[in-house]
């Protein structure tokens, strides 16, 4: 199935992820921030009235900022009233679930310019009240109130994919070292070192040389949060929104003259439990939506030339390249090791950072994503571009995988 008429993005804005520069905001700040850019990059000029709906993806601001009804809120403050305006919840999928519904919605017809985004104030709760508030996304009844966090319920999948396929943890370090690579190359991410650079500085502080970054990422500077996965193998709490403009073809033209078309979307659910899937080392609903998605874009796994998956955790990131067909089962730990995934290898993943450097406010994360493949197709991505892209993939993933969306973008 296609869409019944074509959908672009036609201009595309993010703040910074971070926490600490975003200390004295609240997430209606943020999201107009991200909301303006957007507006102000679309080439042929953008008025906030010729925005017919709005869809916000935001995961928990009941819990993080003891504020509901989020994109009323929103609209209210971008002067959108009286127009539609939605919020979708669907854990770390929020905004990637909103960035779907905001393309249908278009290409059915209802509205010819909508704008979706996603937003999520995190750091007003200590570490340990976030957790337990992103807690809320996996199963209470059966994973939380037997101890799991998400950092236990990844470590589950990395050990069974060990166990399974003989990955290791070194190639979870590969990925890291990868992002927080491309990360640095980022304006717009929450981490702006190498590993290498963060070991020396690290290093400094406590009168330690590290000879390369494996031997830091093997150092008690880099701690076991849930075995085997260490501090570098997670990524940090953020806060940040991103907000990307939607339009159907013909309208899209007025805009501007490059627009990014979004060519096929997916979207699939799978057990909330671990221990209800019959195979830890997969995401079933990253298979079945990624099926979708390219069945709809006419294209396969070997057409796309960058991607941005999700990376939650590094292993995270080998189960999407796998999953998405990118390498073979038991493969993708081996392919980043082997800088396959690096910027210039032969499928570039991530070269924003992904969620591991660039950052994770849950509820922005997919709208980020699309607004990387906004500016990777239109060859804007600064010191990160990947060279040649004439097709993206964005892969956004609700908790430990009950809830994933894929898209594929072209130009």
């Amino acid at each position: 199935m296609r869409l019944s008429r074509d959908v672009a993005i036609v201009g595309a804005g993010m703040t910074r992820f971070h926490h600490k520069i975003h200390a004295d905001k609240t997430s209606r700040e943020l999201f107009v921030e991200a909301a303006l850019e957007a507006a102000d990059s679309v080439d042929n000029g953008f008025d906030m009235r010729d925005v017919e709906a709005l869809f916000v993806g935001n995961f928990s601001s009941d819990a993080f900022e003891h504020q509901a009804h989020t994109a009323a809120l929103m609209a209210d403050w971008l002067g959108l009233c009286p127009r539609a305006a939605t919020r979708v919840e669907d854990a770390c999928a929020s905004s990637g679930v909103a960035v779907n519904m905001g393309a249908l919605a278009v290409a059915s017809g209802a509205y010819d310019v909508v704008m979706v985004g996603g937003v999520e104030k995190m750091r007003n709760l200590t570490t340990e009240e976030v957790t337990d508030t992103l807690a809320m996304a996996a199963d209470d009844l059966y994973e939380v109130a037997a101890g799991f966090t998400f950092p236990g319920l990844y470590a589950s999948l990395a050990t069974a994919h060990f166990a399974k396929y003989g990955s290791s943890w070194e190639q979870l370090a590969a990925v890291a070292i990868k992002n927080h690579h491309n990360g640095a190359l980022n304006p717009k991410a929450h981490f702006q070192s190498s590993v290498m650079e963060t070991a020396k500085k690290l290093g400094e502080r406590r009168g330690v040389t590290f000879n390369d970054e494996m031997e830091f990422l093997r150092s008690p500077l880099n701690p076991v949060i849930a075995y085997p996965l260490r501090l570098f193998d997670c990524c940090p709490v953020s806060d940040g929104a991103a907000v990307v403009i939607l339009a159907a073809a013909e309208v899209a033209k007025r805009f501007t003259d490059t627009p990014v078309y979004i060519r096929g979307l997916g979207q699939a659910s799978d057990a909330m439990s671990l221990h209800d899937r019959a195979d830890l080392t997969t995401l079933r609903a990253t298979r079945v939506a990624a099926e979708q998605a390219y069945k709809m874009a006419g294209v396969s796994a070997d057409d796309i030339d960058v991607a941005d998956v999700h990376d939650c955790f590094t292993i995270a990131e080998v189960l999407a390249t796998e999953d998405l067909g990118f390498f073979p089962k038991g493969e993708g730990g081996k392919a980043a090791e082997e800088g396959r995934t690096a910027l210039d290898g032969d499928k570039p993943v991530n070269p924003d950072g992904g969620l591991k450097a660039k950052g994770h406010p849950v509820g922005a994360t997919g709208a980020a994503m699309a607004y990387e493949m906004f500016k990777q197709l239109r060859g804007e991505a600064g010191r990160h571009q990947v060279e040649g892209v004439e097709v993206g993939l964005t892969h956004n993933v609700g908790a430990s995988g009950a809830t994933v969306v894929v898209q594929i973008y072209g130009r």
